[in-house]
């Protein structure tokens, strides 16, 4: 047989093997892009009851509701307080955006901008924020990432209350808690609507300065991406902080994007002061460490000026916008930082009862990826059974990255304590976050407070991967609600 004869012969051969290959992968992604795309016609997220779907009923037919009356989501509101009331307004509407980078962008704006208006509080102000929306077809709603407001103001479509629809209004009304550094985003169809700038930052500044980190300036630093442009406080430039040589700044760090960033402080040292809005207890000076910052997570940092010179807050990427503070000569950018670590950052507390606690129920949740489906327990959405408890009851949870990727995964109205990482306890401060960063062959331990009653939902915030089945819910025993999440009443807060 001549050469170019067993050539051919090699072709038909190969091609149809390459051609059936190809088949067949295109038919597996148009099976998993169908199951990913394959809506709930409709469910009760109190208990996973569902009607018009009686594959997803099937899956929700484990929950079982307590005897005795049952409490509706939408009757938790907010308490009393002595403090003043704080009013907003915030309309939803489109808009073409000039960024200063000379880009033009269609963007989903809060009063004409993204990010919206940043919301300023102090702690004990009863805040009230009316939405209206404009022109978003599909529905907006507000959620309080990280704030403890009541289940009905929690923001998520079809749990606690139905999207917001072109010429509608919802007024939302809390009472701030916590002094820290939040954020407000839209939570119908997140993934979408997030990304395309339905977010801003909200700030609850302490009523008193006693107990609180001192500094001599303050700044907000909020990190999104808009239509792939990385902007901080929505300029593509970066800013800068007047400051004097030897003062300290507080800067508040929010990331709003779907990916972990880092960031460098050249030029100065500093501390980590507060993680997720709570402060750390004593928490020591660094010097070129390099800090993660996970979707959804805020970190405040206290930078010491030199008394010559400037610092620079900045990613690895230097095309990424940066934070200067101060004038005079250019720090040296940092090279081969040493990674921060809150395992032993700080010191403990010298009373800590709570490190001790024993948890009423134990619970395992495994973060699983694929390159179609993003999965809790090997299921994904409306198919994980939720977690239950009672008010007052205290949750151990370990949660374990088995899938890869980052996964910084958040919990609706709750705060937890992070017990022990990789089977290490932490040995300094005590660390209470409300979104936790996961990377591959993560395990954490952390004990959550049953300490407000209502229907939350805990997800991955990177929202593409919540949208992709990495989302859930945290149900109290009795809570109900009258709102429907799927395709009939149109409310979709993961998409």
């Amino acid at each position: 047989m001549t050469p170019k004869r067993k050539k051919k012969r090699r072709l038909y051969v190969v091609v149809p093997l390459a051609l059936l290959v190809l088949l067949i992968g295109a038919a597996m992604a148009v099976y998993f892009w169908q199951i990913r795309l394959q809506k709930p016609v409709e469910i009760d997220m109190s208990g996973h009851r569902h009607g018009m779907d009686a594959t997803a009923a099937a899956a929700g037919a484990h929950y079982h509701a307590p005897a005795g009356q049952s409490v509706s989501c939408d009757s938790l509101v907010a308490g009393e307080t002595s403090g003043p009331t704080r009013t907003f307004e915030l309309t939803a509407s489109r808009k073409t955006l000039k960024l200063d980078s000379g880009k033009t962008v269609e963007a989903w704006t809060f009063n004409g901008s993204s990010p919206g208006p940043e919301l300023r509080v102090k702690e004990g102000d009863r805040v009230v924020v009316t939405l209206r929306n404009r022109d978003i077809a599909d529905g907006v709603t507000l959620h309080w990432h990280g704030i403890k407001v009541p289940c009905s103001q929690d923001g998520v479509a079809g749990v606690t209350q139905d999207a917001v629809l072109p010429g509608e209004e919802f007024t939302y009304e809390f009472v701030a808690g916590e002094p820290g550094t939040y954020w407000y985003h839209s939570h119908q169809m997140s993934s979408v609507q997030a990304k395309k700038g339905l977010m801003g930052s909200l700030i609850v500044e302490p009523k008193a300065e006693s107990g609180t980190i001192a500094a001599d300036a303050e700044a907000s630093a909020f990190y999104q991406r808009l239509d792939s442009s990385l902007l901080l406080n929505g300029s593509a430039r970066g800013f800068n902080v007047p400051a004097k040589g030897g003062e300290e700044v507080r800067l508040r760090i929010t990331n709003a994007d779907n990916e972990t960033m880092k960031f460098s402080v050249d030029g100065a040292s500093f501390q980590v002061v507060a993680m997720d809005g709570h402060d750390l207890h004593e928490p020591g000076w660094l010097e070129g460490a390099i800090v993660a910052v996970g979707a959804g997570q805020r970190y405040d940092l206290l930078i010491r000026l030199p008394e010559a010179g400037k610092a620079v807050v900045r990613s690895p990427s230097a095309d990424d916008p940066a934070i200067t503070l101060g004038s005079g000569p250019e720090p040296e950018r940092a090279e081969g930082g040493v990674p921060f670590s809150f395992l032993d950052y700080g010191t403990p507390l010298p009373e800590d009862p709570e490190r001790e606690a024993k948890p009423d129920r134990r619970y395992e949740l495994k973060l699983g990826q694929s390159l179609f489906v993003n999965t809790i327990n090997g299921r994904s959405f409306h198919e994980i059974p939720p977690l239950t408890a009672k008010a007052g009851e205290k949750l151990l949870v370990a949660i374990s990255n088995e899938g890869g990727g980052d996964h910084p995964f958040h919990i609706h109205g709750h705060t937890f304590r992070v017990l022990s990482k990789n089977g290490v306890p932490l040995r300094g401060s005590p660390v209470v976050l409300d979104t936790l960063l996961t990377h591959k062959g993560d395990v954490y331990e952390v004990l959550v407070n049953a300490d407000n009653p209502g229907l939350w939902m805990m997800h991955c915030h990177n929202l593409g991967h919540a949208s992709m089945g990495m989302s859930m819910m945290l149900n109290y025993e009795g809570l109900t609600t009258p709102y429907r999440v799927g395709t009939k009443s149109g409310n979709l807060p993961d998409l």
